[in-house]
């Protein structure tokens, strides 16, 4: 069946303080979702994220980010006032996030909520501890020791911390019993909005494409609970790192920092922990975009302290046989493969064997110096196309950029293509929707036009990224009819 959707990250939705969340606004987003025709919303990862703002840079992959919990509900919980939310200094500029007056701001306001919860006493608190207690009692002592800690990797705890020496865990647990309960009421405040979210989601008829990293954060509770699950050395220090080599977003490659996974470890597991996470994000998503999978065929490992990804070596990851594993224990999850940029045969082979949709990339596309598998008329069905990604610069900032010869090209594959700029993210959106690709998904960005202003992330660097933020009026009826139109036209709605 032919569909579509609408890539805005949760962050990017209108609110009142300073960053999208599980508000009413996300609501009447998918609201505007069905009205506009759209099948599916792909959001970024929900996961906390820790220095440079990244969602691909988690504290836990099991937890989710407190940023995104609804103040406005908490209000009408009685746990917050109008007043203490409406003074709390969340940025001045509503079309980007400020995430160092939100981080001072959101954690205040959380706390005091907590303390006014009472939750200790619900039935319904206790049991989602005893549900999710295989990562949350982990998840839960790692920040409250990482509060104590003055924030600092778990990497730069004294050893007994850092080793997780028994009866220090102990002290811990009983010394910071507080801080433990204030990250256990986040969690269960994050799970029990988003869990109501996908819920009226899924009554309107919206599926959700979540997106987890293939990789976990060195800096999270993940690695420090589960160190023998990843490539360490006696020395407690990782022996490689993840990354990618040079190529056309890096000329001396992608240094990610993530550790890498013991495979020969987690196949003598029986593959239990990405059973775990699996199981997770079927809880969490309808589909599941996993990110950078040509690492289960072959991996990218750097030697740790290495300070750019020039002399990193590629090893074989766990390929077909994790998918089988988790297929085993779980049934058919959704998934799609994110297998962009320079895919090796075995690649190929993996993503045909699994079935799983790869994607296609307009922006890739129009290369005057070679033919590309990224044009329309090369796509098999069996894929997901996107006019752009949130590493990719929006449409229009695109086309502004291109060179002189790839500008040519492109405008001779679109059938001498001479539309206005102000117009021209349409032609693309219209290329996208027409292809074969049984799911077309298209950033919000691009629905609106917009320049390089409103990019989401620019790879490899810090600072700046993850910010833009849709304001209110934007999605108006006019343009949800007009998606609503090309939808129809091209057989993607399927309601």
């Amino acid at each position: 069946m032919r569909s579509s959707g609408i890539l805005l990250p949760v962050s990017s939705l209108p609110s009142e303080y300073g960053i999208g969340c599980f508000s009413k606004s996300a609501y009447e987003f998918v609201d505007n979702l069905r009205e506009a025709g759209q099948r599916y919303w792909q959001i970024l990862p929900l996961g906390p994220t820790s220095y440079g703002d990244s969602p691909y840079q988690s504290f836990s992959t099991f937890a989710g980010n407190p940023y995104f919990i609804d103040l406005e509900a908490l209000i009408q919980q009685g746990l917050l006032t109008e007043e203490e939310c409406r003074t709390a200094d969340f940025g001045e500029d509503a079309q980007y996030v400020d995430y160092e007056k939100l981080y001072r701001s959101r954690d205040a306001l959380l706390g005091t909520a907590c303390r006014r919860s009472g939750l200790r006493e619900s039935q319904e608190f206790r049991d989602f501890l005893a549900e999710q207690r295989e990562w949350l009692e982990d998840y839960a002592l790692y920040m409250a020791i990482k509060k104590k800690m003055n924030h600092v990797s778990w990497l730069e705890w004294p050893c007994e911390l850092r080793d997780r020496d028994p009866d220090t865990m102990e002290t811990c647990r009983r010394e910071l019993g507080e801080e433990i309960y204030f990250y256990q009421f986040v969690q269960y405040e994050f799970y029990r909005q988003w869990n109501q979210l996908r819920r009226y989601a899924n009554r309107q008829g919206v599926r959700i494409i979540g997106d987890i990293p293939i990789y976990v954060a060195l800096d999270s509770s993940d690695v420090w609970a589960d160190r023998e699950l990843f490539q360490f050395g006696a020395d407690g220090l990782p022996s490689a790192i993840a990354g990618c080599p040079p190529d056309g977003f890096s000329a001396t490659g992608q240094l990610w920092g993530n550790p890498l996974y013991d495979w020969d470890r987690h196949r003598a597991t029986g593959y239990e922990w990405w059973i775990r996470r699996m199981r997770c994000c079927s809880e969490w998503y309808d589909v599941v975009r996993i990110d950078h999978f040509r690492g289960f065929d072959q991996y990218y490992a750097i030697p740790f302290g290495d300070k750019t990804a020039e002399h990193g070596q590629w090893q074989d990851g766990p390929g077909l046989e994790l998918f089988q594993a988790i297929q085993r224990e779980l049934g058919e999850i959704q998934v799609i493969a994110e297998d962009l940029g320079f895919i090796t045969e075995g690649v190929e082979n993996l993503v045909r064997d699994t079935g799983y949709p790869g994607m296609k990339v307009l922006e890739f596309a129009f290369d005057s110096r070679e033919a590309s598998n990224y044009l329309p008329h090369t796509y098999t069905s069996n894929c997901v196309v996107y006019t752009g990604t949130h590493d990719n610069e929006t449409i229009t900032g695109w086309y502004q950029n291109l060179c002189p010869e790839d500008l040519e090209y492109c405008r001779e594959y679109m059938g001498n293509c001479r539309t206005p700029l102000e117009e021209i993210h349409w032609d693309f959106i219209r290329l996208a929707m027409m292809s074969v690709a049984k799911i077309c998904i298209i950033p919000m960005q691009d629905y609106l036009g917009l320049d390089n202003r409103a990019r989401m992330n620019q790879p490899s660097t810090v600072g700046g990224n993850w910010r833009w933020r849709l304001q209110k009026g934007q999605t108006d009826p006019k343009l949800l009819e007009k998606i609503r139109k090309l939808t129809i036209i091209s057989g993607r709605c399927n309601y």
